[in-house]
């Protein structure tokens, strides 16, 4: 009896571990998918737990975001050490410490060890965000990243509409008639009632260090196979000295990607983080502007769905993203133009549109990097730090302006950006055959 394997089994086997790498990787862009969409709803369980303003109260999400900054580079050169799998099981194992210590000192109502604790696990997601990203936009032919990326990106939507929902059943319950006691009461009710508020916060946080760390445990010991970026990612010898630079100076499309992205993020914390707020300064109640994150994520959801169908079946991921910058233009106008319930749809519309950007963005920027793939995307992780500022913006200037043209004037152009990379700023210095 031979013992050689049959071509078909031996296809079949190499579908079945490709599917199960996706199925993994798409566990991880749900992990960090539901503890980054947390930020939403803290920013208002801060204001309140804290007793700080609405623009201490967005430090939430800008000590997140401003962690990949600092961190990405870092985390490149960890990296280069561990190897994607075993990083992206490090990354996951500092979520947990951060959780731990965002969860210890939100229940002692300490808001600067909060945000230490908030800024620690988005240093693991830089850890982990720097390494699943290239991942799946290499284990298959980039033509088709946008594709696989969506598929992580649902499991990403799926698992941020679940966390407002999660943290709004055990922690934010009752927060509008809590809002109001704090309002009327004296100096020692007033703190007995925040105490108490603030320490719902623990168990959750406790249970999910352990989830995360049991998690990292599972990715160290999976069948993922390691990936070397400069093979899987090797730019096309089409142009003289094409396979010969040197310095990722020499690669300026991924530098206009870093900054698309910075822009594209956000867009997206405006439109997630941010709606909560927006549906504040409208005047609409704590108890519903407290799932408005919901709102826009389902929004995303539905965005994924239709880019998974029509990328790039129908259009390229390039035109997508072009078509999808217009779409926010759009919908950030009609926002604008209404009131109410209303204007907060077109703001959860926004998801929809800014969707399929990061699955189109960041395949485009990294083509062709090479041995330069993993110091790429820690440059594109970087990016990430828009989350910080562009929220931090709109914190800023709305107390001064009307919110809704503080809106439009900082997404506008944003989205305009993303609608020039998406034409013309992704082909920048690349050979023509790429």
């Amino acid at each position: 009896m031979s013992s050689t394997t049959a071509p078909g089994a031996a296809a079949n086997g190499g579908t079945q571990r490709h599917l199960a790498s996706i199925a993994i990787i798409g566990l991880l862009f749900f992990t960090f998918g539901f503890v980054t969409w947390l930020n939403g709803p803290l920013i208002g369980f801060a204001k309140l737990a804290f007793d700080v303003s609405e623009s201490m109260a967005f430090l939430i999400p800008s000590a997140f975001y401003l962690s990949y900054f600092f961190l990405a580079l870092p985390s490149s050169l960890i990296l280069k050490k561990t190897g994607m799998k075993k990083g992206m099981a490090l990354g996951l194992f500092v979520m947990a410490i951060g959780a731990v210590v965002f969860g210890q000192f939100t229940t002692q109502r300490f808001y600067p060890g909060a945000v230490t604790g908030i800024f620690v696990i988005g240093a693991g997601l830089a850890i982990l965000q720097t390494a699943a990203n290239p991942y799946i936009s290499i284990l298959g032919p980039i033509e088709g990243a946008a594709q696989r990326i969506a598929v992580m990106g649902i499991c990403n939507k799926l698992a941020g509409m679940l966390a407002p929902l999660v943290i709004g059943a055990l922690v934010l319950h009752g927060m509008g008639d809590l809002a109001s006691q704090v309002a009327s009461a004296d100096e020692p009710t007033k703190q007995a009632l925040l105490n108490e508020f603030a320490s719902r916060i623990h168990d959750p946080y406790m249970i999910m260090a352990g989830l995360l760390a049991l998690v990292a445990v599972g990715v160290l010991f999976s069948p993922l196979p390691e990936i070397r970026p400069e093979e899987a990612n090797a730019e096309a010898p089409s142009s003289a000295g094409a396979t010969s630079r040197t310095s990722l100076f020499q690669y300026p499309h991924l530098w206009l990607g870093a900054a698309c992205l910075f822009l594209y993020v956000g867009v997206e914390v405006m439109a997630g983080d941010a709606i909560g707020i927006y549906g504040e300064s409208l005047g609409l109640p704590l108890d519903h502007t407290k799932l408005f994150t919901s709102l826009t994520l389902f929004g995303m959801l539905a965005g994924y769905l239709v880019g998974l169908v029509a990328i790039p079946r129908f259009i390229s991921q390039e035109r997508y993203l072009a078509v999808s910058a217009v779409l926010g233009i759009v919908f950030t106008v009609a926002a604008f133009l209404t009131k109410g319930y209303v204007s907060v749809g077109f703001v959860a519309a926004l998801g929809f549109a800014n969707a399929m950007m990061w699955p189109a963005i960041f395949p485009l920027a990294i083509r062709g990097l090479g041995r330069f793939t993993e110091r790429g995307s820690a440059i594109m992780i970087m990016g990430i730090a828009g989350g910080a500022v562009i929220p931090q913006l709109f914190a800023h200037f709305k107390q001064s302006h009307d919110f809704q043209w503080v809106f439009l004037v900082l997404m506008v152009p944003c989205y305009l950006y993303i609608w020039y990379f998406a034409r013309a700023g992704h082909r920048a210095g690349l050979p023509k055959a790429a």
